[in-house]
């Protein structure tokens, strides 16, 4: 039995995990319309956004945020907490639903729009290039989710969360271009009909394997960096949104987790 210790409770509807420079613990509450911190020092506030926050990431001192109220990226400075939007639109179209973000080491921003979570259409992922452009990456694709890069830092994950599986693809990141695409694993077997559960949020640990939270199963699922399953970590909650790894170790891997409205630090 794994080591879970709950940081807070009481989220509204808790997702992105991230750890600004100076060790603070931030995500965001989807109900909540705004970014909840859990402080060094133990203190907590919450930052009113409006929309609908998902994905988050800290860059260069800032927490970029997906919005699916808004269909916009936004962001907020975390000195002075002010808040802009960096991009709402590809080609004239508002962006679907954006869910998660992730920057390449080129300063590229990366993210999945996959739309409503309950309807057919399928999604696509496009890069917020550090030039200004925007360009679809990937498409096709029944809602993608989460997003990593492997060690190499060439190798991009995307999660499609319906079709219960992850790809992966080598990432240009001078040419913009995900290629040599290949399903990378699949994370959910023969799944039940009705309800059923996918990979959400992810992240590479200091170990190299990929930690996945499966929504709906309970559990976050640990593949290797060859993408063979290693073990499941059983959380207290169903509904594992997204996952994060504490650079100082000290809170190992946090989950945010949506049933019970939770911020938990697993021991790894």
């Amino acid at each position: 039995m794994d080591d879970i210790r709950v940081l807070a409770k009481g989220l509204r509807f808790p997702e992105g995990p991230e750890f600004d420079a100076a060790g603070n613990l931030w995500c965001v509450e989807q109900e909540g319309e705004g970014l909840f911190c859990r402080q060094a020092n133990g203190a907590t506030k919450r930052v009113h956004t409006g929309g609908r926050p998902n994905g988050l990431i800290c860059h260069q001192g800032s927490l970029w945020f997906c919005d699916s109220g808004y269909n916009a990226i936004r962001r907020m400075n975390l000195k002075t907490e002010a808040l802009d939007t960096v991009i709402n639109q590809i080609s004239g179209q508002p962006l679907n639903m954006p869910n998660d973000l992730l920057f390449d080491d080129n300063g590229n921003l990366l993210i999945t729009c996959p739309g409503p979570p309950d309807d057919s259409e399928q999604g696509y992922v496009i890069v917020y290039a550090a030039n200004g452009s925007i360009e679809v990456i990937a498409d096709g694709l029944a809602y993608p989710n989460g997003l990593a890069l492997l060690p190499d830092r060439r190798t991009l994950l995307i999660a499609e969360t319906h079709n219960q599986r992850i790809w992966s693809g080598y990432w240009d990141a001078e040419a913009l271009s995900w290629e040599t695409i290949r399903v990378w694993t699949t994370v959910i077997e023969n799944p039940e009909p009705g309800d059923i559960p996918g990979p959400d949020g992810m992240v590479v640990g200091l170990d190299g394997n990929l930690y996945v939270a499966v929504f709906g199963a309970g559990i976050v699922r640990v593949f290797s960096g060859e993408g063979e399953f290693v073990r499941d970590i059983q959380l207290p909650g169903q509904n594992p949104s997204n996952c994060a790894i504490d650079p100082t170790g000290e809170l190992g891997l946090v989950v945010t987790e949506t049933e019970k409205g939770e911020l938990l630090s697993v021991a790894i």
